[in-house]
């Protein structure tokens, strides 16, 4: 995630903010004022220094009266806070109509809580240092505001039973994140179930596994392990995987069954 060095769409992105900030003969402490910004801030993002936030984007584009051309990119400038090997997952992610994940190391980033979220990062080795831990972090977060789309996608999760009996970042912070899954396992559109350790089938030995519809109705998968990661859209693999999640759904508890487990877990710490 690294904001020295500008890529093409964030300098493309600058570039068009400052041709349409010339254009109006604005300075850059105009536009600004109405952003809630300094004008120094607003050079940076022209130079393709800082990335503006998805608020900021759509205020520009109001006070430069750029007529949504600037708010257009807002899904692709969010996609570069993180690392290139992931933004185009968060693209599908940010417009998906819908989305399936199996974890079996962590708590889905969807669902982490600020303090879980942080504890994970903490855990990487070699260590991150803490000014990029907190950018990692707010970055996930900032993946969160799926959830106050006007159209909500539709979401399921399959969570290993051992994700949740981990206590990564101590007692308190483990019981806040099982309060927060209880918390989103009650959306209408959400569907979460445990993997129980017991269970002696298993459909998804492979690893970590996000299938995504796209906006268009496409779908595409999503897979991660310790040596890299792959986003495909080839239709016999994506086939495959779906077949496997439908599968390891079966296996694993059922959402009533899964949210007493979880209630059950967090009542013991």
């Amino acid at each position: 995630m690294n904001e020295t060095e500008p890529s093409s769409l964030r300098l493309c992105f600058g570039r068009q903010v400052r041709a349409l900030r010339e254009f109006h003969e604005l300075t850059r402490d105009d536009v600004g004022g109405p952003c809630h910004v300094s004008g120094s801030l607003i050079g940076a993002i022209e130079r393709g220094e800082r990335i503006p936030d998805e608020s900021l984007i759509r205020k520009l584009d109001t006070t430069l009266k750029a007529n949504g051309l600037l708010a257009s990119a807002a899904d692709y400038m969010a996609a570069e806070k993180y690392r290139a090997f992931f933004r185009d997952f968060v693209i599908h992610e940010r417009q998906c109509f819908a989305l399936n994940t199996y974890a079996p190391l962590a708590v889905p980033g969807l669902l982490q809580t600020e303090e879980y979220a942080r504890a994970t990062f903490r855990m990487y080795a070699p260590a991150l240092d803490e000014d990029d831990i907190e950018k990692q972090v707010a970055a996930r977060l900032e993946r969160q505001r799926l959830f106050e789309r006007p159209a909500k996608p539709y979401l399921g999760f399959v969570i290993e039973e051992s994700v949740l009996r981990r206590p990564l970042g101590g007692r308190a912070v483990h019981r806040d994140q099982l309060l927060r899954l209880l918390e989103r396992a009650r959306l209408p559109y959400l569907t979460l179930q445990v993997m129980p350790t017991a269970v002696e089938e298993h459909a998804a030995l492979h690893g970590y596994l996000t299938l995504l519809t796209t906006k268009e109705h496409r779908h595409v998968a999503y897979v991660e392990h310790q040596r890299g990661s792959e986003l495909t859209g080839d239709q016999k693999k994506v086939g495959r995987f779906i077949q496997r999640y439908g599968i390891l759904r079966a296996q694993a508890l059922s959402p009533p069954e899964s949210a007493s487990l979880i209630e059950k877990l967090a009542g013991e710490l």
